[in-house]
């Protein structure tokens, strides 16, 4: 019997070059980056300076999280070599509450944890003036556009490069590095973001591989713990719904930056993100770096006789 064979068309040489993981990176961010410094610009001048305050946070936020949805729908999708929608609009959609509700169910447990240790105090009620700024700025901004810039974007491509092991540790770092610029920041406080929320977040996108659970887990979080617990979110201080103190070592409580440099939140989200990343790995949802892919795909498979 004669040998089967087949032959493949290979790609522009464009198309390669755009496909090649850092490359569609590098794209990706300019594409949402750019929209966002372009908006940011556009709606200085076209805004008007009677929106104030709260309002003005609130529609600065819905344009922003809509325009970097339009750029994640219609851009990220046909960038890299694993080319998928990151955002789908069906019944993956429901991971959006799942991860609001886990982070919720968390953090309160942080906050309980904090009070029998004794370094959280509710003393009254709060003024609730943080809310829009908590729901929209804390919550819809950084839980929506900081999940599509390092997950939908710096941890997919640098997967598609390096593995997931690689994009792991680098987006984590980078995320919680972000964060050192922050009010109360400390070379701690950006290593414990690194570690907790680096492996909490990014566990949560290997699991699913969407993002809409990580987006619910980062909206939840900062909301739960600034306006529900009036706790410092990331170093900002907040006027929640009850007025709360926190007391004690910093290591513990985390100090003027939050809970989330204390070693509560630092052991227990990082237990969850590491058990994500184990479900990951036993459903074999890892990505092998790109030269090892390419060289497994060169090794020759015989011939039918």
């Amino acid at each position: 019997m004669s040998s089967a064979t087949s032959t493949e068309v290979s790609p522009p040489m464009w198309r390669r070059i755009v496909n090649f993981p850092l490359v569609a990176m590098l794209i990706a961010l300019i594409a949402v980056l750019g929209t966002l410094a372009l908006l940011s610009v556009s709606l200085n001048f076209l805004m008007p300076g009677s929106l104030e305050g709260d309002i003005r946070i609130v529609l600065r936020t819905l344009i922003a999280v809509l325009a970097v949805l339009v750029v994640s729908k219609l851009v990220l999708p046909v960038l890299g070599e694993d080319r998928r929608d990151d955002l789908p609009f069906d019944g993956r959609l429901s991971d959006l509450l799942k991860g609001t509700f886990f982070a919720a169910v968390l953090m309160t447990t942080l906050v309980i944890l904090a009070w029998l240790v004794g370094v959280y105090e509710i003393v009254g009620w709060g003024g609730s003036t943080s809310m829009i700024p908590i729901l929209f700025g804390a919550g819809l901004s950084a839980g929506f556009i900081e999940e599509v810039i390092f997950r939908g974007i710096l941890f997919r491509f640098l997967e598609q490069f390096g593995g997931s092991w690689f994009a792991l540790a680098v987006s984590s770092l980078l995320f919680g590095f972000a964060h050192a610029g922050n009010d109360n920041a400390t070379l701690f406080s950006s290593f414990a973001i690194a570690i907790e929320a680096g492996l909490l977040l990014g566990g949560a996108y290997m699991v699913t591989r969407n993002l809409w659970f990580a987006v619910g887990l980062h909206f939840g979080w900062n909301v739960v713990q600034g306006y529900i617990w009036d706790v410092a979110v990331s170093g900002n201080d907040v006027d929640g719904l009850v007025e709360a103190r926190m007391s004690g070592p910093e290591l513990v409580s985390g100090g003027a930056f939050g809970l989330e440099a204390s070693v509560i939140a630092l052991t227990l989200a990082t237990l969850f993100g590491v058990y994500f990343v184990w479900l990951a790995y036993q459903r074999g949802d890892i990505v092998r770096p790109w030269w090892t892919r390419r060289r497994l795909a060169r090794r020759p498979t015989g011939k039918l006789a």
